[in-house]
């Protein structure tokens, strides 16, 4: 029984001599001089780790890690612990420490026993890598990770590549929350040829019948600006530019990127900033054919 330890002070209730002693590992509460016991488990208010400098003491929480479809087990696997005692705390012998090392090692090879596992480990390092490669945040990798199992639930990996497959389910995650990553970004960074990143996504589509929202070529400008070292004022005139243009529908049918950028190119022209056309479409990764042709555009529907 836990009884308040609040109402008896240092000094112990029975014989009112001795001084509360607390035993860490076990948890007891009990009386220096006659041995009482006053509580059996007391509440630990520590944390459960240990921290060898100030910015551990910091980051570490006192919960584990949250369950996350980006890993093979979910988050929800348990280990047994690396410390070799008991529940009461006491140190095992040196029989039982050789079993449950061994049972350790079963524990973990156990782990990963089923290909589905092996497949799902394999693939979200790679989905890891990605995500440090792309700079994309841990919403769009938690997509792809569903969009991934429902593929490998569907038989779609069966004599694919993983990694490919991997690089079209993370598009498909940055198209769907409309973070501006291109099909050119994912194959580069996945260092896989596009048009196989792109084979691979349009089965996505296909067969997960999946929608996916238009790229919205505002979403770009931010990116591109960034790229080409323009001022925040060419990137508002860029970004009045687009609107005008989703107004006259004249952005319809046409490439989100080389539009952001022909909008930017014309924003660095109206004010007076030297950039030339080569340096926008690299930022922009297209073509200066492309921001030519959105160029004429724009300047005739909008009258500039």
């Amino acid at each position: 029984m836990v009884k308040d330890i609040s109402m008896f002070g240092d000094r112990c209730p029975r014989c009112g001599k001795g001084p509360m002693v607390t035993d860490n590992s076990t948890g007891e509460m009990f009386c220096g001089n006659c041995g009482f016991v006053v509580t059996e488990r007391i509440e630990e208010t520590g944390p459960e780790w240990r921290a060898f400098s100030k910015e551990e003491h910091e980051d570490r929480s006192r919960a584990g890690v949250p369950t996350s479809l980006a890993m093979h087990d979910m988050g929800l696997a348990t280990i047994i612990g690396p410390v070799d005692k008991d529940a009461s705390g006491k140190p095992l012998s040196a029989s039982m420490k050789s079993t449950i090392e061994r049972l350790r090692t079963w524990d973990s090879r156990s782990q990963v026993h089923e290909p589905v596992d092996r497949n799902f480990r394999q693939a979200f390092s790679e989905l890891d890598r990605l995500k440090d490669k792309l700079a994309v945040g841990d919403a769009v990798i938690e997509k792809a990770a569903y969009v991934y199992r429902k593929a490998l639930e569907k038989g779609l990996v069966r004599g694919r590549s993983i990694s490919a497959l991997v690089a079209a389910a993370l598009y498909a995650a940055c198209r769907d929350t409309e973070t501006p990553r291109t099909l050119k970004d994912v194959a580069n960074a996945s260092n896989i040829k596009k048009k196989d990143v792109a084979r691979c996504y349009r089965l996505l589509i296909r067969e997960l019948d999946l929608k996916m929202p238009v790229v919205d070529p505002v979403k770009c400008v931010a990116r591109i600006a960034s790229k080409a070292g323009l001022t925040e004022k060419t990137k508002r005139k860029a970004l009045e530019i687009l609107k005008k243009a989703e107004e006259g529908k004249i952005s319809a049918g046409k490439d989100p990127m080389g539009l952001a950028a022909a909008a930017l190119y014309v924003a660095c022209v109206m004010n007076g900033e030297n950039k030339t056309q080569k340096d926008v479409a690299e930022a922009a990764g297209v073509t200066e054919v492309t921001i030519r042709n959105r160029y004429k555009g724009l300047k005739t529907h909008l009258k500039l």
